[in-house]
Order: structure tokens, then sequence, then C-alpha cells
């Protein structure tokens, strides 16, 4: 029998939360994660172009070219990255992924353990009906997560997912959890068309927590982008594809190319800084005419006119995807990576500090963000390409049993306060040919009071070994495991036999993206 909820009225999903436990927010994480401050979309800059989408004009035409200047015509080839950055503290483990003891995740947490985590006496996990393994990885069967993520895929989509989730603490509510797996991701190979990588924030990260300083690489900061629009700013061919259509400038840039080729190979040669301003000058047109042919038209880029993103066919209906900033900041970062405009990309989305002495504003929250996961791992499976979708929070939040019985607080308990021991990180791989293989769907574990074991593996208790133990399952997809100790030297996770206890997933590509 549900106990009365305390009749605190449950806050809309981009309301303020304030805490009188609280000190007055006075940084921009503090502000995001209270959602004083939207968690806007960003892109990071790169110092060089390479290419992913299909070859038309320019690489039909200069296609030796474009290989002898180092552009990848498709690319890096390495599987698309999108991460979750829920600012505050968001809940993580039961109530939407569950996370047992040392056995997995079916390995059941007493009674006490679930009641903190948020879930009722009867909805309890050991009773099947409250679990769902739709997704390969186990959720309670009333997530949040789960139920967004549902409303934006189709039933195919998820028959090819799996994921693994990684107990692990964090600090709640500090900028000092270096959580963020960009730096990384990109040093693992992934790249982009535009961007090296596409993030949330105009923070070193990219987004709402800091990166390890170790894998910080200035070359790849972030610049911002908050709407459609900003993205298709992102290229600027210039004054000439407006003067000419699209394929007369190409031509014109391939002659100009041509034509300057030829006037470099009468320069004598043998001086290594002569060869060096040659190559740069043949490779600037070259990438320029390449430019103009793939995106002249700045459309290309706009998620706003995409149909498979918007429209009646669309992940998003067109009324709901006007009227809420989040899908449209999502939009614009699945776009730049599911299509290769860049490798990599962070979506922060603030307001997730939710103990608000209720359950509804959680709720909410959470299924928001589900939402905006599955558009990204539906978009994912229409472009028919594989992704990596990572999800993680600054701490966590727990309940002290008391329920919410309004219609958005679904029964469940209410938040309470923060609690960084009930803290998880998890993430979802969709692959085209189907569902991954599971290795294992639980990294570390819960005790069986519902906090982490600290030593139930390295990124238990240390944010920068979580960001390894991410690292090394994204490299992992691709059978690149190997090659991890001598991509990220000095790294906590120990030896290959230690490394492989912490592999959730299967490699589903060889290397690249065939």
């Amino acid at each position: 029998m549900f106990i009365k909820r305390s009749g605190k009225r449950p806050l809309a999903n981009h309301e303020p939360l304030f805490h009188g436990d609280h000190a007055r927010p006075r940084t921009r994480r503090e502000f995001i994660a209270q959602g004083f401050r939207a968690g806007s979309a960003a892109v990071f800059g790169a110092s060089a172009l390479s290419l992913f989408a299909n070859p038309r004009l320019a690489y039909a035409d200069l296609a030796d070219e474009i290989a002898d200047c180092g552009i990848a015509v498709k690319g890096a080839g390495k599987i698309p990255f999108i991460c979750f950055d829920l600012a505050g503290g968001a809940s993580m483990a039961g109530s939407n992924v569950l996370v047992g003891k040392s056995g997995g995740q079916l390995d059941f947490l007493t009674t006490q353990g679930y009641n903190r985590q948020g879930l009722p006496g009867d909805m309890l996990p050991n009773n099947p009906s409250f679990i769902n393994t739709e997704l390969g990885l186990a959720f309670h069967s009333d997530s949040g997560f789960l139920r967004g993520i549902q409303q934006s895929t189709s039933a195919g989509t998820r028959a090819a997912i799996n994921g693994s989730v990684i107990a692990a603490r964090s600090e709640n509510d500090t900028g000092n959890n270096p959580h963020n797996p960009m730096y990384g991701i990109h040093r693992a190979g992934a790249d982009g068309e535009l961007l090296s990588l596409v993030g949330s924030q105009t923070s070193d990260s990219g987004g709402n927590s800091m990166a390890p300083m170790d894998l910080m690489n200035p070359e790849v900061r972030p610049t911002k982008v908050d709407r459609p629009s900003d993205v298709t700013g992102l290229v600027d061919t210039g004054n000439l594809v407006g003067l000419l259509d699209q394929s007369d400038a190409v031509a014109v840039m391939e002659s100009i190319y041509r034509i300057s080729n030829q006037k470099l190979g009468r320069l004598s040669t043998g001086v290594t800084r002569d060869e060096v301003i040659k190559d740069l000058v043949r490779c600037g047109y070259v990438k320029t005419a390449d430019l103009a042919d793939r995106f002249g038209d700045p459309a290309a880029l706009n998620p706003d006119l995409d149909p498979e993103i918007v429209g009646p066919s669309g992940v998003f209906a067109r009324n709901e995807f006007d009227s809420e900033r989040e899908f449209q900041k999502t939009a614009s970062v699945m776009k730049m990576v599911v299509d290769g405009y860049a490798g990599a990309g962070t979506i922060t989305m603030g307001g997730y500090d939710y103990h608000t002495g209720e359950r509804a504003t959680g709720e909410r929250r959470d299924l928001l963000a589900g939402r905006c996961m599955g558009a990204c791992l539906e978009y994912a499976a229409r472009m028919g390409v594989p992704l990596m979708l990572y999800v993680f929070s600054d701490g966590s939040v727990s309940s002290n049993g008391r329920i919410d019985d309004s219609m958005d607080g679904r029964g469940k308990g209410e938040w309470t306060s923060d609690n960084q021991q009930t803290a998880a990180s998890f993430y979802l791989v969709y692959d085209p040919n189907g569902r991954p293989t599971t290795i294992r769907n639980q990294i570390g574990w819960m005790r069986e009071d519902g906090n982490v074991e600290t030593s139930s593996s390295p990124a238990a208790n240390n944010v920068n070994q979580l960001v390894q133990t991410v690292l090394l399952n994204y490299m992992a997809l691709h059978g690149e495991q190997g090659q991890f100790g001598s991509q990220f030297a000095g790294h906590g996770l120990g030896n290959a036999a230690s490394q492989d206890r912490l592999i959730g997933l299967a490699p589903i590509v060889n290397g690249t993206i065939s």
C-alpha cells in the first residue's frame, strides 16, 4: 500500500531546482546541474578536414589527389560515439539500469538496497515482471530511460542493441569529476569529415564534467553550436558557390588545382621547405574543391530538413521538435556524428540534480533523456551504421523510502538526497548486423545494501579509470583492445588479463567499419 507523498509539487522538465541544503549556484556547472541554465550543444573544431560522406564530383575527378593529400573518403572509419552528460547526479542504478552483486545484474540486492535506489518493495526486480532485457542490458521494466528509448525506437532497432553497466561512484555536484571521454575517443581513432568531435558546452571538455587532463588535446577544443542553424553555418565555401552553380564551382576549383600543380612542378626541388609548401598549396585546392562539392548546399547538414529526423516519418514529430530544445540539440549532435561529419559527440542535459523530495520531477526528466538517447539509436539504425552510446552523471541520488503515489511519481520512492555511493554509468551499442554478443552486461558490482563495492573494479572508485574502462570497451568493439596499452600509456587497468575482465561486448567491426 502506498504511503501518501508529502504534497510537494513536481517540477516541469525545464524548471530550475531550488534545494534548501545547497548554496546558491555560482559556477557554470552548478547552474546547469540545477537547471538554471540549459545544457547547450557544442562543436569541437578540428585542425584539418577528412571525408566520410559518399563521393561525388570532386572524388570522381580528383580521387588520386584526395588520397595523396591524406583526405580519407570515409573518415577514420571508427564506430560513431555519443555520450550523454546528465548534469547534477541522475539515478542510474536500480530504478533505471539494474546493477546486482558480484554475480551480475540479476544477482539481486536486498529489499533495503533497492529501497535506497528508489524502488519500493512491490517493484523489486526479483519479480521477473519488473525486469526488461529488450535492449540486451537489463533495465527495470518501469525505467524512465527505458520508456523514453522505447518511444523513440522501433522494435527492430531495439533487437540490435546490447550494452553494459559499470558500477562506479563519483563525487556529487562537483566539476572535479573527469568523466568526459571525448579526447580519449579521438585518440582511439574517431574522427569526422568536418570536425573531430562534437560536444555540449564551451568548456575544455565540451561537456558539463571535466575531461581527464592527460587526454586533453587543445587542437580539438570545443566550438559552441546550439541549434540546427548553427550546424549549417559550420561550412563556408565562399562566394564562388553563390556566383556559380555547385557543379561549376567544383570544376573551377579542380582547374585551379591542376594549373597550380603544373606551375609548382616547374619549380626547383630538393629543399624540404619547398616540398612542404608545394604540398600544402596542392592539397589546399584539392580540399577546397571537395568542400565545395560536398557542402555547396549547406542544407545537407541541417537536421531540421532531414526527413529521417523531423516530420511524419522522422524520429521526432514536427510539433515536438519545434517546441523542445533538447530534441533540437540532440538532433544537431546526432546528425553530425552518425552521418560522419564528426567522429564523436557529447550531449549535456541539465537539471538532473533532482532530489526534490518527490519522484515525479526525476521521472519526467529521465523520460526526456531516454527519448533523446533513443533518437540517437534510431537515427543510427536508419542510416545503417553502428553507434556506441555512453551515459554518465556526476554523483547520484537516494531515497528514504517514502512513496510518491502521484501519476508521474508512479508509486516509487521519493528522491530525498544526493548519494554518490549509488552511482553507475552505462553504455549501449547498436549494430546494424544484429545484437552485439555479450561478454558481460555488468562491470563491477554493488553491495547488497545498494552501494557501490569500491574494490569491484578499477573504475569503481576512480573516475579517471572509469573513463579508461569506457575507452577500452570502445576499442574492444573494433577488436583493438590489444592496442589499449600503447594508446593510453600509464593507464590503471592492469595487464591484458585484468583488462579482459572489464570488457562488456564482443567486437562488432574488424578495425574499421566496412
